[in-house]
């Protein structure tokens, strides 16, 4: 019996646009980021549940494979799409999403509650700004917010 490595690790990561600037409006635009994301995360063979882009945030929710680390996923998607984004002039400027990023574990018994909370966040930023819903995923996780 050969020896095979095995994983099933859901992160819900969420990081934002450089200064927290709602840059990326146009609706148009969020959906192709959001599917740009889907396509580059099957060329890097990590299995993407769902995604949403928001004005100056993205949530998504992934499977990490056992061949990446969480950081490196993250300098992965956040390098690759900054260039897609200006390589295609989606932004009438050079676009730059901000430093760090949160990484939050989800166990399988949440990863559905997890997929309704992402595709809701239209609704629910109409309650709660990107800075106040990052510092509910900090102090939900036990962690110590660092503000910029």
């Amino acid at each position: 019996m050969s020896l095979h490595s095995y994983s099933k690790c859901w992160i819900h990561m969420i990081w934002g646009t450089l200064d927290r600037e709602k840059i990326i409006s146009d609706k148009e635009t969020q959906r192709k980021l959001a599917n740009y994301f889907y396509d580059y995360s099957r060329k890097k063979n990590i299995f993407m549940m769902c995604n949403f882009v928001n004005s100056d945030h993205v949530h998504a929710l992934i499977d990490i494979p056992t061949s990446y680390s969480i950081e490196e996923v993250f300098k992965l998607f956040k390098g690759s799409s900054s260039h897609w984004i200006t390589e295609n002039n989606l932004i009438d400027r050079k676009f730059s999403w901000g430093r760090g990023y949160g990484a939050f574990s989800v166990s399988e018994s949440n990863v559905e509650k997890v997929i309704k909370y992402i595709e809701g966040q239209e609704e629910h930023h109409r309650k709660k700004s990107f800075i106040e819903e990052y510092e509910g995923f900090i102090k939900v996780y036990g962690l110590q917010y660092i503000k910029d």
